[in-house]
C-alpha cells in the first residue's frame, strides 16, 4: 500500500473513530428526566427533586457529578431562589455526547434545546408534539431568562415551592420548542393544576430538566 493509500486508511479510521470519542470526551450534563416522580407538582422540594435526577443519571452509569433540577421557587418577600443559579456554569452536553449550550448566557439565549437534543438519561427522545402522549411540558417554576419570579407578579408558578399535588399552578417549558406557539423551553405556559393529571391534561409526565452544576 502506497503512502496515500495509507494516508487515506487512516483519515477513515479517524473519522469513524469521531463520534465515539466525542462522547467519551464529554460526559453528561444535561437531561430531560424520563419519568417524573408521579406526585404531580409535589416533588418533594427543590431536595426531592434533586434527588430524582441523581438516582436517574446513577442508574443510566453517570457518577462523580452534582446535579440540580432546573427549578425556580417563589417567596412573599424579596427574590425566590432562581433555577439559572442552581445549575453551575456549563458547558453542558447531553447523554449523547452534543453541546447544549457553553454557558448560561448561550443556555438562556441561544441554547441547543430541541426534541432532537432534548434527550433522556439514556439518550432517549422524549416525546413531544405529535406524538402520543404529548410529554413536552417539562417542569420549571421559571421565567424566560431562568430566574424566579417576583412577589409582585401574581399567582402559583411553583405548585407551592413544589410541595402541591392539588391546589396551584407550575410554569412550564417546552423541550421541543413547539406548541401553540409557546417556543420557550424555560416558560411555555402555565400548567392547569398541580395533580399528575393536571400536569396530562396539558401536554404533560411531570419530568424536568437536570444540569450537573460541578
Amino acid at each position: 500500500m502506497n503512502a496515500y493509500k495509507l494516508l487515506a486508511a487512516a483519515g477513515m479510521v479517524a473519522l469513524m473513530a469521531t463520534p465515539l470519542q466525542a462522547a467519551d470526551d464529554h460526559p453528561m450534563g444535561f437531561f430531560v428526566t424520563s419519568v417524573g416522580m408521579g406526585q404531580g407538582g409535589n416533588l418533594g422540594g427543590l431536595e426531592g427533586a434533586d434527588g430524582h435526577c441523581a438516582k436517574l443519571a446513577e442508574v443510566a452509569g453517570s457518577t462523580g457529578r452534582t446535579w440540580r433540577a432546573y427549578l425556580s421557587t417563589q417567596v412573599t418577600e424579596g427574590r425566590g431562589i432562581s433555577a439559572r443559579n442552581r445549575i453551575g456554569t456549563g458547558p453542558w452536553y447531553n447523554a449523547n455526547g452534543e453541546l447544549i449550550a457553553v454557558d448560561l448566557d448561550q443556555l438562556h439565549l441561544s441554547p441547543n434545546v430541541v426534541k432532537r437534543t432534548a434527550v433522556d438519561e439514556n439518550g432517549n427522545l422524549v416525546n413531544g408534539r405529535g406524538d402520543s402522549p404529548n410529554e413536552h411540558d417539562i417542569l420549571t417554576g421559571s421565567r424566560a431568562d431562568g430566574t424566579a419570579y417576583f412577589p409582585w407578579e401574581e399567582g402559583d408558578h411553583t405548585c407551592n415551592n413544589w410541595t402541591s399535588s392539588g391546589d396551584g399552578s407550575a410554569t412550564v417549558g417546552h423541550h421541543d420548542r413547539h406548541g401553540g406557539g409557546n417556543t420557550s423551553w424555560t416558560a411555555a405556559h402555565g400548567s392547569r393544576g398541580c395533580s399528575q393529571e393536571n400536569l396530562q391534561s396539558t401536554g404533560g409526565a411531570g419530568l424536568l430538566y437536570c444540569f450537573a452544576a460541578d
